[in-house]
């Protein structure tokens, strides 16, 4: 008898070793985009997500979440016995940015190109034709976002596309949902996915989901995904999770001394500080792009505000290293701006540097970024390591740096170790900044600010902006106002003034530049000459004012023409003349527009009314006429009966 040929065993962590197998399409795509076995997160949660279980992860950021929650959710869908009845909604995932929302969305179709059915729908999403019905169930995504489209184009989409799986940011969604045409019984949902649920949780968005959740059945799977839910757990009966099964997924390095230490970053990203002054700041990054090898096709540098990130995107072409592009990407961009600027910076092709806010600091899987560096360190912990988890996703080295200032602002790398996030001081590649680097920069700067007042007016707004978000910082005892050396700081920032603020009060605001600010002229010819006259319109009412003084002062009485209080040293007061005869004309056009819906009874009415007014008006003018003559008559009895007695007495 032949011996029994022993069973070949599949590897443990192969995608084909999950119970039960996924699909064929599903490993079809999973091995185009060379995915060769699943992460540990992906693993756990595929074991229990695609039952019928609740779940609540978190794991470090780059640990492939999305497809951790995006196959299941297309598994359950498609598992259903009939395809969803038109305007039913199946699914849902939430997020809380439109570029985190629009990034799932696009994995999530690139997923259900590979399912044939599904595919042969995708074309419909882009145009005006309603989209057939199916014999069998299929997955038909809409990605709902505020900004780039109107909430009633939305809904337009909505009922001809008639979706069964959306993806939105809250406020979209919450006002989709309230549309009697959208339906999602208990019959046909199936399940809630919230991408960056502790963000989600928090009370910013409290409201929006409050409202969404009023609108779904609580017979329903839920998913809550992200790098950090501490304190999100305690709060998860709000969202009707009571039983749910928690995924930790954490990465264990080996430190010296043989002790085992939990990270919450990936190993191939290396997290370090460098300590500098403000003024150095700007150098240190110029010298970190030049002197990483390989050179870093992809940068993200983190600011505190929107008026820091357009400010520096606006100065920094000269300074930073020749050959790197800069994309800007904040809050305060119209919609359909930042969704172009983020798709330049991800599809390019050479060097480029990112500057943006904490709006990228969540969820984007941007590829290939290989640097990021925070100008300005963050309070909470997990904002600092969403930060750095840009960089070193899918097993690609990374580097993030922090830059810390002199003196307390140290603190902060103990503050981190307390909260299990340790830095290390950066080593290579090693920065040397100079004073001279400093003022080289300084002076690039100030040099565009003196040549467009545009430019020397961000620069004012961009750092009294990052000054107040200092002075609000959680983490007082670190970073401390009193502490901080304004000079130097505007030197980092290339000013040419410090701003009017509380906190430079007497200090020298001209930095001993001696610059005469008044005059910096603005590059935009339209705008200088609106300036300039303006400027005249000004000068020339204060010169009345003064003379006006002048001779009030000179008489024996009050100043002939007394200026109002509060009145505007411009010509705003035109304007504001303006408004009210507008607002009086909008009242006459509503009155007229009242009376043209009258009845010829009502106009009767309304005329016998008005009457009415009339008189009784009359006879209060009258009234108080009559109060007024009396008064005046006592008055003038009382002022003869003293003209009377000052006479008697001088007889005497």
């Amino acid at each position: 008898m032949a011996p029994t040929q022993p069973r070949a065993r599949k590897a443990p962590r192969s995608w084909d070793a999950l119970t039960p197998s996924l699909a064929q399409w599903i490993l079809d795509y999973l091995s185009s985009m060379g995915f060769e076995q699943p992460t540990p997160v992906q693993k756990s949660c595929l074991d229990i997500f695609r039952g019928n279980k609740d779940v609540v992860v978190e794991a470090v950021t780059g640990s492939g979440k999305t497809l951790a929650f995006l196959i299941p959710v297309v598994e359950k869908l498609l598992r259903c016995e009939e395809p969803a009845k038109r305007h039913h909604v199946q699914g849902i995932i939430i997020s809380p940015t439109r570029e985190l929302a629009s990034q799932i969305y696009n994995v999530l179709v690139s997923l259900i190109k590979f399912h044939a059915p599904s595919a042969d729908l995708l074309p419909y999403s882009k145009s005006d034709e309603k989209r057939p019905a199916t014999a069998e169930p299929v997955v038909v995504p809409q990605l709902l976002v505020g900004g780039t489209t109107k909430a009633a184009e939305d809904l337009s989409t909505f009922l001809r596309l008639s979706p069964n799986l959306l993806i939105g940011t809250p406020g979209r969604l919450a006002e989709l949902l309230s549309s009697p045409y959208v339906k999602a019984p208990s019959s046909s949902f199936e399940v809630l996915v919230m991408d960056e649920a502790d963000r989600l949780l928090d009370l910013g968005f409290s409201q929006e989901l409050t409202r969404i959740l009023g609108y779904l059945p609580k017979q329903r799977r839920t998913g809550l995904f992200s790098a950090s839910l501490s304190e999100a757990v305690e709060r998860l009966i709000t969202v009707g999770l009571l039983y749910p099964h928690k995924i930790t997924v954490r990465v264990k390095s080996l430190k010296d001394g043989g002790v085992i230490q939990e990270r919450k970053t990936p190993m191939s990203l290396q997290m370090s500080y460098i300590v500098t002054p403000a003024s150095q700041k700007i150098p240190a990054l110029c010298q970190l792009l030049e002197k990483l090898e390989p050179r870093p096709s992809r940068s993200i540098v983190f600011f505190s505000t929107c008026f820091a990130v357009k400010y520096f995107a606006r100065v920094l072409h000269g300074i930073l290293p020749s050959g790197f592009s800069i994309v800007s990407l904040h809050g305060k961009l119209e919609p359909q701006v930042r969704e172009k600027n983020f798709e330049r910076f991800v599809n390019a092709t050479s060097p480029t540097v990112l500057l943006t806010t904490d709006i990228a600091a969540r969820g984007l899987d941007i590829p290939q970024v290989d640097l990021v560096v925070q100008h300005d360190p963050p309070t909470d912990t997990k904002v600092f390591i969403h930060r750095c988890g840009r960089a070193g996703r899918a097993g690609r080295r990374g580097l993030a740096v922090v830059m810390l200032q002199p003196g307390r602002e140290e603190g902060y790398v103990q503050l981190l170790e307390v909260r299990q996030t340790p830095i290390t001081p950066l080593e290579k590649p090693a920065i040397s900044v100079t004073d001279a680097d400093a003022e080289s920069a300084a002076s690039k700067i100030r040099a565009q600010a003196q040549a467009d007042r545009e430019i020397f007016q961000l620069a004012q707004r961009a750092f009294v902006s990052w000054a107040r978000s200092y002075i609000e910082h959680q983490a007082s005892s670190i970073f401390r106002v009193a502490d901080l050396d304004w000079a130097d700081l505007a030197k980092g920032y290339g000013l040419l003034e410090l701003p009017k603020m509380p906190e430079v009060k007497g200090l020298d605001r001209s930095l001993g530049l001696g610059i005469d600010t008044e005059s910096i002229p603005f590059r935009d010819k339209v705008r200088e000459q609106k300036r300039l006259a303006e400027l005249e319109r000004w000068k020339k009412e204060k010169a009345e004012r003064d003379a006006e003084r002048a001779a009030g002062n000179s008489s024996t009485g009050a100043p002939s023409l007394k200026r109002k209080k509060n009145e505007a040293w411009s010509g705003k007061h035109e304007a504001e003349d303006l408004k009210l005869a507008r607002r009086e004309k909008k009242r006459r056009k509503r009155e007229a527009q009242r009376l043209g819906k009258m009845t010829e009874k009502e106009k009767e009415e309304q005329r016998k009314l008005e009457e009415m007014i009339g008189q009784v008006r009359k006879r209060n003018e009258e009234a108080v006429a009559a109060v007024a003559g009396g008064a005046r008559a006592v008055v003038m009895s009382l002022r003869g009966l003293m003209i009377e007695g000052e006479e008697g007495r001088k007889v005497q």
